[in-house]
């Protein structure tokens, strides 16, 4: 992924919030054993595969504070593949780490979740088990937070004294 293709490069704002981009990260923040093990109780339909699953490096940003000026973090490896369906959806799937399994799944998930034939089905047995299993999650580790929670208080004096 070290090559630079111009025509890759995609408007984010016209992902931002819809509904694409809520599956797309859910399969991809997701464990790839969770993704692969729902993925087996499924039935995928033929597929081409426009560039195969390769793992690169990508250049994470941050802010300072949040809202200042943006600075290179460092680099993380990702994952990412692209595929067609026999019906012409176009899949893209993007996964941290090195799992080109968990890319392609992700890719073929994503056609088909575009797919009226496909959409429900990988919505009930993929998208929906894995935002569920990520909710159990987020609010186990909401509930050790909140135990760790330490409240202060202060005490007012009287100084006219």
């Amino acid at each position: 992924m070290t090559q630079s293709y111009t025509d890759e490069f995609v408007d984010n704002s016209q992902l931002a919030g819809t509904p694409r981009q809520g599956w797309l990260s859910t399969l991809a923040k997701a464990p790839a054993s969770e993704v692969l093990r729902l993925w087996e109780g499924l039935v995928a339909p033929e597929s081409q595969i426009l560039r195969p699953a390769e793992t690169g490096m990508v250049m994470v940003r941050g802010r300072t504070g949040g809202a200042g000026n943006p600075f290179n973090l460092g680099e993380m490896t990702v994952t990412r593949c692209a595929i067609r369906l026999a019906t012409g959806e176009t899949g893209i799937g993007y996964v941290a780490g090195r799992d080109k399994a968990h890319a392609y799944v992700a890719a073929v998930a994503d056609a088909m979740m575009q797919s009226s034939v496909w959409h429900d089905q990988v919505r009930d047995g993929l998208i929906e088990p894995l935002q569920q299993a990520s909710d159990a999650r987020r609010d186990v580790l909401s509930r050790k937070a909140k135990a760790t929670q330490v409240e202060f208080f202060t005490m007012v004096r009287d100084r006219k004294a």
